[in-house]
């Protein structure tokens, strides 16, 4: 679909919630070649995906710091990714709302984007362990005041590091949390690198690769918020890719 503004505007708030059923939803900016409003799409866009909100619980925010907010540009182009896991035989009816507070016109704020990672290519062995992840280069001037990270259900621990030092780790696949800084001087990776880990644990017959689904295959990522941006960061394994 379109936002429907004919100006940008600055978002401080985004909230959102889904029916029953829901394991994450994603909103991506999209380009001007994507498909017309109202197109349903498996494949959720082409090329690298303009990450802008995520949540992973039924009703969800994101309050952006006083003075910071994502800046949606007149008329933008989006989609949504919804995944849904159905446990049992009767139908999910599956859909979700998504809402966005501005700043009033002309209203001043430091423009924020996020930062996105993520590691392909990994197996969990049938009935074994395995631990992945990466390093990716930040913006020299980039001050992060949000961290969380996304596996599936067999990950039993994520991290997310600032050389030596633990920025942001969880013990919970479904619900991991977020570590915020709600004030300047938000934070700094010194090392230049935010370094992400992931641990699995497999008590499956059969071996568990890296992909979307959220029954069948696993994932590594690392999801922050920094200021100053003017667009979303994607790091592909230890590659920035834009």
């Amino acid at each position: 679909t379109s936002v429907p503004v004919d100006a940008a505007v600055g978002v401080k708030r985004w909230s959102s919630s889904m029916t029953p059923g829901s394991h994450h939803l994603t909103l991506y900016f999209a380009d001007s070649a994507s498909p017309p409003d109202g197109t349903i799409d498996q494949n959720c866009g082409a090329g690298v995906p303009y990450w802008v909100y995520a949540a992973q619980q039924p009703t969800a925010e994101q309050v952006m710091p006083t003075g910071v907010g994502i800046t949606v540009p007149a008329r933008q182009k989006v989609y949504i990714q919804l995944h849904y896991v159905n446990t049992s035989d009767a139908v999910i009816h599956a859909s979700a709302t998504v809402d966005a507070d501005t700043y009033a016109p002309g209203e001043a704020y430091t423009p924020a984007a996020a930062f996105v990672t993520y590691r392909s290519g990994f197996t969990v062995p049938a009935h074994g362990t395995a631990a992945t992840g990466g390093s990716c280069a930040v913006p020299a001037d980039a001050r992060f005041f949000a961290v969380s990270t996304h596996t599936h259900r067999l990950g039993v621990h994520t991290a997310v590091r600032d050389g030596d030092a633990m920025v942001f780790e969880s013990t919970d696949w479904e619900h991991p949390g977020t570590r915020g800084w709600d004030a300047e001087p938000f934070y700094r990776f010194a090392s230049g690198h935010l370094t992400y880990a992931c641990d699995y644990d497999n008590p499956r017959d059969t071996a568990v690769s890296e992909g979307a689904s959220a029954r069948d295959n696993e994932m590594c990522m690392a999801i922050a918020y920094y200021v100053p941006a003017t667009a979303p960061t994607f790091c592909f394994n230890d590659t920035v890719v834009r």
